[in-house]
């Protein structure tokens, strides 16, 4: 009955490196978060809505391709039959 009894502390329960204090960026860590802004921005390129496109195709039919492969299968043999 002792855990139900327990009052929640409001403050975190962690520590940091800034140990209280304000947390400053190393040049360091702000080249590499220069160089990670830089990279995600050059993604939303003309392009990019065609890259998006083509890997949820890509996925769509990756997750599903047993079934891919069996419906053009019924779709060829269906064909056969007719022609």
């Amino acid at each position: 009955m002792e855990l139900l009894n327990r009052s929640i502390s409001p403050s975190p329960l962690w520590s940091t490196v800034s140990l209280g204090g304000a947390a400053s960026l190393t040049p360091r860590e702000l080249s590499a978060l220069s160089e990670h802004l830089h990279v995600c921005t050059g993604l939303c390129g003309r392009l990019f809505a065609v890259r998006c496109t083509v890997d949820s195709v890509r996925g769509f039919i990756a997750a599903r391709l047993v079934t891919t492969l069996l419906a053009l299968l019924a779709l060829c043999a269906v064909a056969a039959l007719l022609a």
